[in-house]
């Protein structure tokens, strides 16, 4: 299964992780320092909980942080994948309230964590298009710039699983 789909000339990001809000960061495996080279981020133990939507062997989290994996790719999803995404919300957005430093990331750190910090914030009473606002202006311009994947946001995650499994 292909798991990440190419970025339109988006540039790497800067930083390997951003705070979005007070104990939820958003980042990737990769980031580009400005006028540097690609780097390797790697999580260790400066997160309770580090939340993977991707993943590559060498990244870490460190030895007794709690990793929860859910893989999917950055392309539309399938009903479970979408259920997969909520579930990964759900569990981030309850870590953030136990003021657990919560670290969600993917490939580059702009599309699949941005829709699981996107919908997490959404379960922490933030509406969808502030949702988006923040992880982009916090993150990166170039987070969420996968349609389908604000298009989820917007219509719900709910009604989107639904949707979705209409489909099949």
């Amino acid at each position: 299964m292909r798991t990440r789909r190419k970025e339109r000339d988006a540039p790497g990001p800067s930083e390997p992780w951003n705070e979005i809000v007070p104990g939820l960061w958003m980042g990737g495996h990769y980031f580009t320092p400005d006028g540097g080279e690609l780097e390797l981020a790697i999580a260790r133990d400066e997160f309770d909980l580090v939340v993977s939507l991707f993943t590559l062997p060498g990244h870490g989290p460190a030895p007794g942080v709690e990793h929860v994996v859910r893989e999917v790719p950055d392309d539309p999803l399938s009903s479970g994948q979408l259920l997969a995404v909520q579930e990964a919300a759900a569990l981030t957005a309850a870590a953030v309230r136990r003021n657990r430093r919560t670290l969600v990331r993917c490939h580059s750190g702009y599309n699949r964590s941005g829709l699981v910090v996107a919908q997490a914030l959404v379960g922490l009473g933030y509406e969808a298009d502030q949702a988006v606002g923040l992880v982009r202006e916090r993150r990166s311009a170039w987070a969420l710039n996968n349609p389908v994947f604000v298009e989820y946001l917007n219509t719900g995650l709910e009604v989107a699983v639904l949707l979705t499994g209409l489909e099949g």
